[in-house]
């Protein structure tokens, strides 16, 4: 039986081999000659990949500049989490009348959540994220309040809401790169994705009937975009938060303060999809760590992928990866096979990259009194 020096060695030899097999397979040839070069308009700019929120561009991206409306989209997903769409609301005195886009609410006037959250989008209707905001946190500050506390929650230091519209207001700020993570967030969920892809909406409630049509020029112009939201103010200048999804990956992207939306997230979308593809790294099932055992009538369990491990690569570097298994506590026998025992992190760099939950392959049984004996006596 081998001693715990030869075990360790075994083991560093496996991970070194797992290793080198992932660098070699994530190393992908360059598909087309590219160029970083694309000088957008806007003060700052970035754009992540939605799911694993990578940084595939950015421009000033931490500088810390107002937002506009593009606050409505942390004003939506506070209202989201926190209500039902068939809550009814009646308009305050506070919403009625507010300077900027609206939907035009009456005082007094009842209308669902759901309606007032597609003015919110859609519209932009800074009237709506007033209603909402004292429906749900009896005031302004008490909902402001929510939208910081969840921000924090993201773990994001440089952002802060004060109002629910994005009128503005010296310390209502954010980045670039905080409000593309707050978006990423809200694209996860259905209803909000339904709200920032919708180009045209009529209301259910209210005393009127009000026709909605979304500011968004992308989505009518750029194949696959799926939202999200633009905003304005003499301060902020022209902002917007967009979003595409081409060939299985979604990438959200700001650009804050631009001479030409539209124009800067087209460009950027544009190298985003030219530039990465979505490639998978780990395959759910597949074995990727081996690790010593205790107690056990097998010493070493193979470790595999809990489910598949997919980021964006560069088409023309490659990505070379270095994986660090990550155990709770020391293995110890019994253990069921699909037992959870810790995880598996992927390292670009020093950039980490994903980190996928590492099972056991197979079962192992603990040793028996017939094994103890049977050890004991082979060391006489």
């Amino acid at each position: 039986m081998p001693n715990k020096a030869s075990m360790r060695q075994i083991y560093r030899s496996a991970m070194a081999l797992l290793c080198a097999a992932l660098m070699f397979t994530l190393s992908m040839p360059a598909l087309a000659e590219l160029t970083t070069d694309l000088k957008p308009t806007a003060q700052s700019a970035v754009l992540l990949e939605r799911s694993t929120r990578m940084v595939l561009y950015g421009s000033n991206a931490h500088e810390k500049l107002p937002m506009a409306s593009t606050t409505k989209i942390m004003t939506a997903l506070i209202a989201i989490e926190n209500c039902r769409l068939d809550d009814i609301v009646t308009v305050p005195k506070e919403a009625y009348g507010v300077e900027g886009s609206s939907m035009y609410l009456m005082l007094g006037e009842k209308v669902s959540l759901l309606d007032l959250l597609y003015g919110l989008m859609v519209n932009s209707g800074n009237d709506a994220a007033i209603a909402i905001a004292i429906h749900i946190g009896g005031n302004v500050e008490g909902f402001t309040e929510l939208m910081n506390k969840r921000a924090e929650k993201l773990g994001l230091t440089n952002t802060h809401f004060v109002t629910p519209n994005g009128l503005h207001d010296k310390e209502h700020y954010t980045t670039a790169y905080d409000l593309a993570v707050i978006a990423c967030e809200a694209m996860n969920n259905e209803i909000f994705r339904q709200l920032a892809s919708t180009s045209y909406y009529t209301t259910q409630t209210g005393e009127v009937k009000r026709y909605l049509k979304s500011k968004n020029k992308l989505l009518w112009q750029y194949e696959g975009s799926t939202g999200i939201k633009t905003g304005y103010t003499k301060a902020a200048g022209k902002c917007l938060v967009f979003s595409a999804e081409r060939d299985g990956m979604e990438t959200v992207g700001v650009v804050l303060n631009s001479a030409d939306i539209f124009d800067d997230a087209s460009k950027i979308l544009d190298y985003g999809f030219s530039s990465y593809k979505m490639s998978v790294l780990v395959s759910k099932g597949e074995v990727v760590a081996i690790a010593e055992v205790t107690n056990g009538r097998k010493r070493l369990l193979e470790l595999a992928a809990k489910e598949d491990i997919m980021s964006p690569v560069s088409v023309s570097d490659g990505m070379r990866l270095r994986p660090r298994a990550v155990y709770e506590k020391e293995l110890q026998a019994p253990i069921e096979q699909g037992l959870t025992l810790g995880r598996l992190e992927l390292y670009d760099g020093e950039r980490l990259v994903a980190v996928v939950p590492l099972v056991a392959a197979e079962s192992i049984a603990g040793l028996t009194l017939k094994d103890f004996i049977k050890t004991v006596v082979g060391l006489w």
